[in-house]
C-alpha cells in the first residue's frame, strides 16, 4: 500500500455569505403592500382630510369665530358681491366659512372618532363575552343590550347631559354610547358561530386558555363585520352631533362643528347656500372615504378570503 502525502499547509475556507435578511413588515406595511391603486388613494385622501383636521386652526386662513357684520352673506369667490379674502363666502355673521370649516372638521373627527371608538370597543366586548361563554352571564348581558334598545337615544342624551353638562369629554361619551348594541348583536352572533367550529373545540382539547381562543382564533374570524358595521355608523356618528347641536345639547355656540354649520346654515339654503354646502360637501367626503376604505379592509383582513 502506497503512502500518501499530506501537505502541512491548510486550506483556508471562505465564510459563506450571509442571506440578506428580510425585514418582516407590520400590519401596517403588509396592508399597503397588497392595497391596490385605488385603496392607495382613499388612503392618501383621508390622510389629506386628517391632515387638514389637525391643522385646521393653523392653516385657516381667519380667527373662525371673527364676526364681521358688514360683510355678512357674502357668496364665494367667482360670484357677484364676492371678497377676494373669503374664497368660501361668509356666514350670516360674517364669519369665514373656510375658516370655521377647517376649525369644524376638527372637532367633528374628534368626536367621532372618539365616539365610534368607545361604541365599538363596548359593543364588542359585551358581544364576545356574551357570544363565547353564554350561560347567565350572556343572559344579562344581552338583556342590557335590549334595554339600551328599547329605550330612545335622544332621552337617554337629554338625561344624561342634564346631569353631568354638555362639556366635550361628556359629549364624546353619550355619543360613544349610541350605537354599541348593534356592535353587541352582530359580533354575539358571530362569536355563536365561530366558537362551534372543530378548530376552536380542537384549540380547547390542547389546553389552550380562553384568552387564547378569544384573540386568536374568535376574533380574527369577526373582524370584517365589526369594520362593517364602523364604517356605516361613523357618518351616522357626525350626524347624531348636528342633531344634538341642533336640539342645543351638542358644542356651544359661536365653537364651530360641521353639523351645526349645516343646522346654522339650513335658514338660509334659498339666499346663501354656501353657508351649508361647505360643511355638507365636508361630511360626504369623509363619510365616503370612510365607507370606501372599510369595505376595502374587510376584504383585506378577512381570514376566511386569504
Amino acid at each position: 500500500m502506497s503512502d500518501i502525502a499530506t501537505s502541512p499547509k491548510t486550506i483556508a475556507l471562505k465564510p459563506a455569505a450571509k442571506a440578506p435578511r428580510r425585514t418582516a413588515k407590520s400590519g401596517v406595511g403588509r396592508l399597503w403592500a397588497k392595497a391596490g391603486l385605488m385603496p392607495r388613494v382613499y388612503l392618501a385622501a383621508f390622510a389629506v382630510v386628517l391632515a387638514l383636521a389637525l391643522a385646521g386652526p393653523a392653516i385657516a386662513p381667519f380667527d373662525p369665530n371673527a364676526q364681521t357684520l358688514l360683510a355678512r352673506l357674502r357668496p364665494p369667490v367667482g360670484f357677484d358681491r364676492a371678497m377676494a379674502t373669503h374664497l368660501l363666502g361668509t356666514d350670516e355673521l360674517g364669519r369665514d366659512v373656510l375658516s370655521r370649516t377647517l376649525s369644524g372638521l376638527q372637532l367633528t373627527m374628534l368626536i367621532a372618532l372618539a365616539g365610534s371608538f368607545i361604541s365599538l370597543l363596548v359593543g364588542v366586548a359585551f358581544g364576545v363575552v356574551a357570544g363565547y361563554f353564554r350561560g347567565r352571564l350572556g343572559a344579562f348581558l344581552i338583556a342590557i343590550v335590549d334595554v339600551q334598545m328599547a329605550v330612545p337615544f335622544t332621552l337617554i342624551a337629554l338625561l344624561t347631559i342634564a346631569m353631568l353638562g354638555n362639556s366635550l369629554a361628556v359629549l364624546i361619551s353619550v355619543i360613544g354610547l349610541s350605537g354599541w348594541e348593534v356592535y353587541a348583536r352582530v359580533v354575539r352572533a358571530q362569536v355563536l358561530s365561530v366558537s362551534r367550529q372543530p378548530f376552536i373545540e380542537a384549540s380547547r382539547a390542547a389546553g389552550a386558555s380562553h384568552a387564547r381562543i378569544l384573540f386568536r382564533h374568535i376574533l380574527p374570524n369577526v373582524t370584517s363585520p365589526i369594520i362593517v358595521i364602523w364604517t356605516m355608523t361613523f357618518s351616522a356618528l357626525i350626524l347624531l352631533e348636528s342633531s344634538l347641536s341642533f336640539l342645543g345639547l351638542g358644542v356651544q355656540p359661536p365653537t364651530a362643528t360641521l353639523g351645526s354649520m349645516v343646522g346654522a346654515g339650513r335658514d338660509y339654503l334659498a339666499t346663501a347656500p354656501w353657508v351649508a354646502l361647505a360643511p355638507s360637501l365636508m361630511i360626504m367626503v369623509v363619510s365616503l372615504l370612510v365607507l370606501l376604505i372599510g369595505d376595502w379592509l374587510r376584504d383585506a383582513l378577512d381570514v376566511k378570503l386569504k
